[in-house]
């Protein structure tokens, strides 16, 4: 039997189902801790004649810590004030308060590429959710270094584009995939893409990557992963998102889950759980990833 362990905390939701008001608003913003902030950002935001639907914050320490704080916000005329409204921002209250921030509109889904090697159940359940609506992004295109899952990709209506890349090649291929993604995509999903990713390739990018791996204890590296774990009698199982950096597989973590195993599963049954959970953990990375609700710290996440 298996079941999947309790979540220590409750998981961010989402405020609306489906596509939301054109009108509707995000603001992400971070900087040192100190008193006013959001005073000053709820003020900005009443004065420009917003409506703040949902407020959440928070401080790595009660002194000396850093603030993150995500607003959601019903602006009449959003999208034709949404420059102006960054511009005043900035000079109103981010530059006060020496602030990062991120104001984006929320009827308008983020640009997304997925890149994928020869697995499949990553890239096609995120295709599968946003053909539902329960991923609201545009995906532009699926780029991988095989072309085996062509065909199965081919009923999404997704562009599919096959660029060999092996150790050899790598330099050519990673410049062939740049022109592809370079100003077009917000987003670059790795669902199970297995080549390294240069620190070139993340530089020339432009846009955040956000990878799915398997989780054991203890790790087991190289091929046949789930036979090793079956080998060592594992007990758990799980997977791992999170944004990827030049250090291989230790970028800041958005999302991990497990599920129970014992010694009457075979090592096919820890392949099927493996997938099933690498797909939970993914989708629910790059939800909340396109709702602006992860904020990045150092080597770590906030998630809202």
């Amino acid at each position: 039997m298996t079941a999947p362990m309790p979540n220590a905390s409750p998981l961010p939701r989402s405020t609306h189902h489906g596509r939301v008001d054109a009108d509707h608003g995000r603001l992400l913003v971070q900087c040192a801790d100190q008193p006013g902030i959001v005073s000053a950002v709820s003020t900005f935001l009443t004065k420009s004649g917003a409506n703040i639907v949902t407020l959440d914050q928070h401080s790595t320490a009660e002194v000396g810590g850093c603030f993150f704080q995500r607003t959601e916000f019903h602006l009449p005329g959003l999208a034709a004030a949404r420059d102006d409204l960054e511009r005043a921002f900035a000079a109103e209250v981010a530059d006060r308060f020496d602030m990062e921030f991120r104001l984006s509109e929320a009827a308008r889904p983020k640009r997304v590429a997925i890149m994928v090697s020869k697995t499949d159940h990553c890239v096609l359940d995120l295709l599968w959710r946003n053909r539902r609506g329960e991923l609201d992004m545009n995906v532009v295109m699926v780029i991988s270094n095989h072309a085996d899952l062509a065909e199965q990709v081919r009923p999404f209506g997704v562009p599919y584009f096959h660029i060999p890349a092996t150790r050899a090649n790598r330099p050519e291929a990673e410049q062939r995939m740049l022109e592809l993604l370079r100003g077009n995509v917000d987003l670059v999903v790795l669902a199970r893409y297995m080549q390294i990713i240069s620190g070139d390739f993340l530089d020339g990018v432009g846009c955040p990557l956000i990878n799915i791996h398997h989780s054991f204890l203890p790790a087991f590296i190289g091929a046949g992963p789930y036979q090793k774990a079956k080998d060592r009698g594992v007990k758990l199982i799980g997977a791992t998102a999170h944004y990827v950096t030049q250090d291989l597989d230790e970028g800041p973590i958005i999302e991990q889950d497990v599920v129970r195993v014992d010694h009457r599963h075979a090592t096919d049954d820890l392949v099927r759980l493996g997938a099933d959970v690498e797909r939970a953990v993914l989708s629910r990375a790059v939800r909340w990833h396109l709702e602006d609700r992860v904020a990045r710290h150092d080597n770590t996440t906030i998630v809202f």
